[in-house]
């Protein structure tokens, strides 16, 4: 139990860098290094890897961090975006940071931006988080820090940050309007990435891989190729593959797309070791790609006896990767129809997302329950639904405004008995899910009641 200024003061920081979402989006790092330089560059005190990439980052993420733990090391993670609260984003030893210490670097970070600030701009919210992870690790000084970038590379607030070791898990389409309309386009962002001196990973293919080997030779940087591992099967709870050096491996993670994200983190721990920052021999691996979590990534969960899948599925790639897992999975959950609840941000590739979610036998005779969430940039329930009746002018399309009202009416719903239950499109949509449906001691924030 916290006490109640606690309570207040971190929910006055969580409202101070909300605040800070009236500056929107703006890419470019020079904010975020002043902002580093007055706070003493802690980023300098940390070694790891900076992981880029259109999908899969926080599935390497959390299956490196896993082995790194197995392994007995001390370790600092940033997955993004939070789900439920914004201590996620900082987290050691797979526990976010706890709202004191939250508290009390943003007010230090707070402090200086007004400095910054008059001759830089206005730090952005993501900018002035980044500073508050780095403060975090420099205090904590893990053995190793994994960072997940947040958009593109080059002018992500993150890449004011090179530990030793930068990847690139793929490049496919996304946020075109900032990084390019073009595969070759968004691999240069992210390749950027990669500095010299570095050792560089990559699970890319095609045009985006040409771009990354430009880079990694340019810059006499030695890069590893990886792709997925074969995969040699999966149940409910995970998938298994042959990875190489260990032989059958066993990955907690859903979804056959793991087998490429397994195999991404896998030299991600062989080039942390090869840089000297850190050793993970082939039992802690096993023990941890065995053991990973990842919330509201095909996480799934029991709600009154239904079976809910968690998925952020933002992005035509990840919603296929989604149809994909739905129906390798439907063998192994509840009989019944699926109920697919749904959202999505207006200015993703909606339509793609859709059309990709589509093609899943398992969907075939789904109820979509489409919703929305509290956000500027969120689209509407109702244009949601008619994008889906535009795709599926059969299926049975129900609109529901409120996201919370939308879980609960799928789950209530038994009409046609207890078939397993979707929560798809936006990983707002599903961290909001999380909070109502899970009851996660560690994102548990200080509650109004405690300040009494």
């Amino acid at each position: 139990m916290t006490d109640g200024r606690t309570g207040r003061d971190y929910r006055s920081a969580v409202r101070a860098l909300a605040e800070r979402g009236r500056f929107g989006v703006r890419l470019g790092l020079g904010r975020t290094r002043a902002l580093l330089a007055a706070v003493g560059h802690p980023e300098r005190e940390i070694r790891g890897a900076l992981v880029a990439g259109t999908n899969g980052k926080g599935s390497v993420l959390a299956l490196a961090e896993s082995a790194l733990r197995a392994a007995g090391h001390h370790v600092g993670a940033t997955p993004k975006p939070h789900l439920v609260s914004y201590r996620e984003r900082i987290q050691i030893d797979g526990r976010p940071i706890d709202p004191d210490d939250f508290s009390r670097l943003t007010e230090r970070v707070l402090g200086v931006s007004g400095a910054v600030a008059r001759r830089y701009g206005e730090p952005t919210e993501f900018e002035l988080l980044t500073a508050v992870v780095f403060a975090r690790f420099a205090e904590v000084r893990p053995d190793v820090s994994l960072v997940e970038v947040g958009l593109g590379g080059r002018l992500d607030a993150t890449h004011a940050w090179d530990g030793g070791v930068a990847v690139v898990t793929n490049v496919a389409l996304d946020h075109t309007d900032r990084l390019g309309g073009t595969i070759a386009a968004i691999a240069r962002e992210k390749a950027a990435i990669i500095e010299r001196g570095d050792l560089a990973v990559t699970g890319a293919d095609g045009d985006g891989l040409a771009v990354v080997r430009r880079r990694a030779r340019r810059l006499d940087v030695p890069l590893t190729e990886v792709g997925p591992a074969p995969l040699l099967g999966w149940d409910r709870d995970g998938i298994e593959v042959d990875l190489a050096g260990l032989g059958r491996t066993r990955v907690s993670l859903r979804g056959r797309h793991q087998a490429a994200n397994v195999a991404i983190a896998d030299a991600l721990l062989d080039a942390l070791e090869t840089a000297g920052i850190a050793g993970t021999p082939a039992e802690a691996r096993r023990t941890g790609y065995a053991t990973a979590i990842w919330p509201g990534r095909l996480e799934l969960i029991r709600v009154d006896g239904r079976d809910v899948l968690l998925d952020g599925a933002h992005n035509p790639a990840g919603a296929a990767a989604l149809a994909i897992a739905l129906d390798d999975l439907r063998p192994f959950l509840a009989d019944g129809p699926v109920t697919l609840v749904a959202a999505s941000m207006a200015d993703k590739d909606v339509d793609g997302v859709i059309a990709a979610l589509a093609r899943a036998t398992a969907l075939a005779d789904a109820t979509i329950v489409c919703t929305s969430i509290d956000l500027a940039r969120a689209m509407d329930a109702a244009t949601l639904g008619a994008r889906w009746r535009r795709h599926r002018p059969a299926a049975a399309i129900l609109v529901e405004p409120d996201p919370i009202a939308a879980v609960d009416r799928a789950i209530a719903r038994r009409e046609t008995g207890n078939g397993p239950i979707v929560i798809a499109g936006s990983l707002y949509l599903v961290g909001a899910a999380r909070g109502h449906l899970v009851d996660d001691p560690d994102t548990r924030d200080p509650s109004p009641a405690e300040d009494a």
